[in-house]
């Protein structure tokens, strides 16, 4: 007996599942099988526009988006999909107008579809630095919140918007208020701790950085300040047990991944309760751009600070001697490294130093921050600081 075609609606859910998976190619093929059979239908259409979305493939993206709108020119799912694709041509006033057509059809009480929407603008905004997008962004997170106010992540997303649009009172209070609805909304209380560590708060950042676990933290920087204030409050040995846990940790995140490492990540991803991949990796690439920001922001202060200070110098081991800024100090180091520092940004030459470091030395050399970087190159017997 001949096996039974699939309807379109399975075709649909065979590829949702493939795509949450992160397995976009397959769901991509599955798609196309189901297009063969069905080819007016608008869920088929929309879900490969979301695979070529994930691969990066905006153009064919845009066109998946644009035929399921020819077929239902109100589906929220292809307006919203089409509106994040937009982004990426730089359309933004096209965008914005796919995003806010999802609001005037009714979809406000999608949570999901808003949170979507939110976080599309809020990354675009992050990578080219436009505080439209940032205002946009939170427009919709705080319509999130109007349906959902009981929701931690919409509440922390407002927090987030709010802290890059300059308003850093109501984005602890929005931190706050997210912590209040789900205490272990550990991104939340990561980025909170980090605000209040630049605004010098150390006791309130250690609060919440010591009611994190290793697990929660996938950027460095926040490990580096949790351990510095650690070691600060409890006056800590270097090489104290209790911090062994956050070393690691460290380490993990520094290391680069071989296929094996990756392959394991994939299989550990793909196994998670309800299939939620895709989502817990949207928050991640969102939180990332969330601290990277906040370590660029540090960044720019460190080097105003430098801009109005005495020259520092210093010598290292081979006995030149470097002289200027903090700053202009790690971009000579960089400069005559023999890996090939050079080629590659100043953060990254500082995180493959500070992983070589630990390797040989022991000492953790924070590569976040010039200055910290430099007297603990100088611990570590790298060099001397002079003046």
């Amino acid at each position: 007996m001949a096996t039974p075609f699939l309807s379109s609606e399975e075709y649909d859910e065979q590829a949702h599942q493939l795509y949450n998976e992160g397995q976009y190619d397959d769901a991509l093929n599955v798609l196309r099988e189901g297009l063969a059979l069905y080819p007016n239908s608008v869920e088929l259409h929309i879900g490969v526009g979301y695979a070529r979305l994930a691969r990066e493939e905006y153009a064919w993206a845009r066109r998946s988006f644009e035929e399921a709108l020819v077929l239902e020119p109100e589906h929220e799912d292809a307006l919203a999909g089409l509106g994040e694709t937009l982004l990426k041509f730089g359309m933004e006033e096209s965008a914005l107008r796919c995003f806010r057509r999802t609001l005037e059809l009714g979809y406000a009480d999608d949570l999901d579809l808003m949170l979507q929407s939110g976080r599309a603008l809020f990354r675009e905004a992050s990578s080219r630095d436009r505080r439209e997008l940032f205002a946009a962004s939170l427009e919709f997170f705080e319509v999130a919140v109007q349906q959902a106010p009981e929701s931690a992540e919409a509440i922390a997303c407002v927090g987030y918007s709010q802290h890059r649009l300059g308003d850093d009172d109501a984005a602890i209070a929005s931190l706050r208020k997210s912590l209040q609805a789900d205490s272990d909304h550990a991104e939340a209380r990561i980025y909170l701790a980090n605000i209040l560590y630049d605004r010098g708060d150390y006791d309130a950042a250690l609060y919440h950085f010591d009611r994190t676990t290793t697990e929660d933290h996938w950027d460095e920087l926040g490990i580096w300040r949790l351990i510095e204030l650690k070691r600060a409050a409890h006056k800590l040995d270097e090489h104290d047990p209790s911090l062994k846990p956050w070393e690691d940790r460290l380490q993990e995140l520094g290391g680069e991944l071989d296929d094996i490492d990756e392959l394991f990540i994939e299989i550990d991803g793909g196994v998670g309760e309800n299939g939620d991949v895709e989502v817990a990796r949207g928050q991640l690439e969102l939180f990332g751009t969330l601290l990277s920001s906040l370590a660029d922001e540090k960044a720019q202060e460190v080097m105003a600070a430098d801009a109005d200070a005495s020259p520092h110098e210093v010598l290292t081991r081979d006995g030149r001697q470097i002289t200027g800024s903090w700053e202009d100090i790690v971009r000579s180091l960089q400069h005559v490294d023999a890996d090939g520092g050079h080629e590659v940004s100043l953060e990254a030459f500082m995180t493959r130093v500070a992983r070589r470091t630990f390797r040989e030395t022991g000492v953790r050399v924070p590569s976040h921050d010039v200055e910290l970087f430099v007297r603990a190159s100088a611990d570590a017997g790298l060099l001397r600081i002079v003046q």
